[in-house]
């Protein structure tokens, strides 16, 4: 696929959160510049973000647990929302959930920790929302391996398989809001811990 026009394009630095209101017809690309780097995802439509991206609709749609090329994320209202219309690292995760102050204390006993709850409050704050709008979310170049007898792994987040300069492209199927938290979780293996820079381009429709 051609790259097309960009209609922005930005460094978002480790630990840090994004957010854009991408287009139907835009193409929303995530890079993950120097590998093994998680980034915590989720989408509502613009125009009544009550309608929001809804994991259940999603993997029953897709009838799989990692998504990747052609597959749709789906409403709570099951109408779709983006399309991952290209895909180069192919392991994502769609169970883990965001990290948190919260959830940093409960599993691995760290203190004021905070991490990608905090970075999605953040960002919903600038477009009026808050709190009740997290939902379970999507967490890129992420590796949450199930195993036999639907065992996670101790840490659940296992070491990411992306490399550097992987990226994920979503084609927007509605005018949609794009949240996304460049993850600074460091107590599992999900960005090796060491958080690093992540680019965000949109390209025109």
């Amino acid at each position: 696929m051609a790259d097309g026009t960009i209609a922005s394009d930005q460094i978002v630095a480790a630990g840090q959160p994004w957010s854009a209101v991408i287009r139907k017809g835009q193409r929303l690309r995530i890079v993950d510049l120097e590998g093994n780097q998680g980034v915590d995802f989720l989408c509502y439509a613009a125009a009544n973000p009550e309608e929001r991206y809804h994991a259940a609709n999603t993997l029953k749609k897709s009838k799989t647990l990692l998504l990747t090329k052609g597959h749709t994320l789906y409403s709570d209202v099951a109408r779709p929302l983006m399309t991952i219309v290209e895909d180069t690292c192919g392991t994502h995760d769609t169970i883990g959930g965001c990290c948190s102050a919260p959830s940093n204390e409960m599993l691995y006993g760290v203190r004021n920790a905070p991490g990608c709850r905090e970075n999605f409050l953040h960002e919903l704050a600038k477009h009026g929302l808050g709190r009740r709008d997290i939902v379970a979310n999507l967490n890129f170049f992420c590796n949450v391996p199930v195993h036999a007898h639907n065992r996670l792994d101790p840490l659940v987040f296992a070491q990411s398989r992306s490399g550097a300069g992987n990226y994920i492209e979503l084609g927007a199927d509605a005018d949609v809001l794009a949240i996304v938290s460049n993850c600074p979780q460091v107590n599992n293996p999900c960005n090796s811990g060491k958080p690093t820079p992540i680019k965000v381009t949109v390209f025109a429709a």
